[in-house]
């Protein structure tokens, strides 16, 4: 296998987890409306 696709995988891999720990952040702050909260800001681009 090609190192450096290896390697993006891996980053890819490390960027979900801190994704996840980042969302589990923004439900702490904003409960319910995290989701929509998230909508909203991904849809403004």
């Amino acid at each position: 296998m090609n190192y450096q696709a290896l390697e993006l995988a891996k980053r890819i891999v490390e960027l979900d987890l801190q994704r996840d720990a980042i969302f589990e952040q923004l439900i702490s702050l904003a409960g319910e409306r995290a989701y929509e909260l998230l909508r909203e800001v991904q849809n403004r681009g």
